[in-house]
């Protein structure tokens, strides 16, 4: 177990880029292949407006980088968080700090974002996107992604966890990211079962449809067991789903410098 921890606290940068690149090109061939909708849109200028916002959150990633790299340091030479107060196998370590990182770090800081008036003006932008494909799992708005940021180093304080928890935490959650914004259609019982447990791609899809009341439901990123606990469950038909937000009927979501400045826009009357 040690040795493999091992391996992501060492991964090289290059290995995660190819890690991220991979991942969004394996789902995108099969967006080819196994569409769930037939999204009428030019995929790769799509595409293109949503690897920019990529470009934003991996800068903002290198900064906390080097931020957690020092709290990481810090934690371990004070002794400071949950886990040092407790003694568990490290298989079991791991779980609870990827179950702390996955219901603070996302699932909160996400009910948040759709609840706070100024955070949802961040967050829209997310949901601006009328064709949701694996390219949307990029789409945040850059202050959206520091503040989510924030909140994956506030339960990295409380829980005292190492480097390497964090690590792999962050690489199955670009695998959850790209995989439930996919546009891919898995046969209904396998997504289903899967929902039971994880987040699957009909049951995110639901998120990103233009209006109340699924816009505020299902805010996991990795396990679904956090919108069946606290009632924001929702799985219906797929055929339903209409994509977009309605507060930007007339904003063009592929517009990179409209889509910066639509938060600080008061034109955009948002029903908050």
């Amino acid at each position: 177990m040690n040795e493999f921890l091992q391996f992501f606290e060492n991964m090289p940068v290059w290995v995660k880029a190819v890690w991220i690149t991979g991942i969004m090109a394996l789902f995108w061939i099969l967006e080819g292949y196994y569409a769930m909708f037939n999204l009428q849109y030019n995929k790769w200028r799509h595409g293109k407006v949503n690897i920019i916002f990529l470009v934003f959150v991996m800068l903002i990633n290198i900064g906390f980088g080097i931020l957690n790299a020092g709290v990481f340091e810090w934690m371990q030479i004070n002794e400071f968080g949950l886990l040092f107060l407790i003694e568990l196998p490290i298989w079991a370590e791991l779980l609870l700090s990827v179950l702390l990182l996955d219901l603070l770090a996302q699932y909160f800081v996400h009910f948040l974002l759709h609840k706070v008036k100024w955070l949802w003006r961040l967050h829209i932008i997310h949901h601006s996107d009328r064709h949701v494909d694996v390219t949307t799992g990029t789409r945040h708005h850059p202050i959206d992604f520091i503040i989510r940021e924030s909140f994956a180093l506030i339960a990295i304080l409380i829980f005292g966890m190492p480097l390497a928890f964090y690590l792999f935490y962050r690489i199955v959650t670009i695998f959850f990211t790209y995989f439930t914004h996919a546009n891919i259609n898995l046969p209904d019982r396998l997504d289903k079962t899967i929902s039971l447990i994880f987040v699957s791609p009909k049951m995110h899809k639901f998120h990103h449809h233009d209006k109340m009341p699924w816009t505020d439901k299902n805010y996991g990123n990795m396990f679904s067991i956090w919108d069946r606990l606290f009632g924001t469950f929702v799985y219906g038909n797929p055929k339903n789903i209409d994509y977009g937000i309605d507060a930007l009927e007339n904003f063009p979501d592929e517009d990179i410098m409209v889509q910066l400045g639509i938060p600080f826009n008061k034109k955009v009357k948002t029903r908050r």
